[in-house]
């Protein structure tokens, strides 16, 4: 009424048969009250926003306790039973545990009991192969003075197929406990793979695409390659040629081909396809015996058929124009087991 903008509140009534009306500036209210929107929301995006840094700093905990948990739990199913989470929560039972801490000591209680099983169980193959090692030495002098005859012959075979059975127990229980030293030096391979097949005594052809030199460990890389023409020629079909083309080797058969339990899970002992034709130990030998010299061993059937086992071995690369150890891959030359 008086010309001033801004808001303002009326009232008005009946007085007397005419219409009494009144109204007050509302100006200061309606600053007071926006003022008051203004401080709720900023207290609240304030409070969102400490709640939000918390909830990640908690969230962040728990998420990289967690991927500590499922990092240990790959290095187990690796193979690396000495892998433990190792909580604070859990190392310590007057902290409060939580789910997360719940987990990794029933995972770290799983592993402590996984490795005991196995480590009672390699003890126990090794002490039984140790243990027939006597009993089978002297009934193999025994066998040699029976009379000539097939009796004989049959005995002197089976003590020979028990006690390369017992060296073989012995080697993978050497290999699972992971004591296994290597004595690396640097060879040709060529050589080296042509020395095996000679020494196994098979029609195996040797194929040399390109030469290369390998730093290994020659003794346990003959046990390899020794081991895969072998099982060529007793579960393949020949003819078996192996192929060295840098520093891969190849050992082809053309048989039925490798089963599809060793394709999806590698080698399982003493489980074979055939009856009387092995114990499945020569390919776990050779599994095993790779890994310790950091090669990489493959199974494949190939599409026309037959079995191809793939040993890629770590190449040596020369840094200097001159070899000054004069290593012709001919030094540290140990025999095949």
């Amino acid at each position: 009424p008086d010309g001033r903008s801004g808001p303002a509140m009326w009232a008005a009534g009946p007085a007397d048969g005419r219409a009494l009306a009144t109204w007050t500036d509302y100006s200061h209210s309606a600053r007071t009250i926006a003022g008051l929107d203004r401080a709720i929301i900023g207290s609240s995006l304030l409070a969102i926003a400490a709640t939000l840094v918390v909830g990640l700093f908690a969230v962040g905990r728990v998420t990289r306790r967690l991927h500590q948990t499922a990092r240990v739990a790959r290095r187990i199913s690796a193979g690396d039973l000495d892998a433990r989470v190792d909580d604070p929560r859990t190392a310590r039972p007057v902290r409060g545990q939580d789910e997360v801490a719940i987990v990794s000591g029933a995972l770290d209680t799983m592993a402590s009991s996984l490795q005991r099983r196995l480590q009672t169980e390699q003890r126990f193959t090794a002490d039984v192969a140790h243990e027939l090692r006597t009993p089978l030495t002297g009934l193999s002098a025994a066998a040699e003075l029976l009379p000539p005859g097939r009796p004989a012959e049959l005995v002197r075979d089976r003590v020979r197929a028990m006690r390369a059975l017992t060296e073989d127990l012995l080697e993978i229980s050497r290999l699972d406990a992971r004591t296994e030293e290597v004595d690396l030096a640097v060879h040709d391979l060529a050589p080296v793979v042509e020395r095996v097949v000679r020494a196994s005594g098979t029609e195996t052809g040797v194929r040399v695409g390109g030469p290369a030199r390998v730093e290994t460990d020659r003794r346990r890389l003959e046990r390899v390659i020794g081991n895969l023409v072998a099982n060529a020629h007793r579960h393949g079909a020949g003819p078996v040629v192996v192929e060295v083309s840098g520093a891969v080797v190849s050992v082809r058969d053309h048989g039925a081909g490798f089963p599809a339990y060793l394709l999806e899970g590698g080698p399982q002992r003493f489980r074979t396809d055939g009856a009387g034709k092995g114990h499945g130990l020569g390919l776990t030998i050779a599994v095993g015996q790779a890994a310790v010299i950091g090669a990489r061993l493959e199974f494949v059937n190939p599409p026309d058929g037959g079995a191809l086992a793939r040993l890629t071995l770590p190449e040596y690369v020369r840094l200097d124009e001159e070899d000054s150890a004069g290593n012709t891959g001919e030094q540290g030359a140990g025999t095949t087991e």
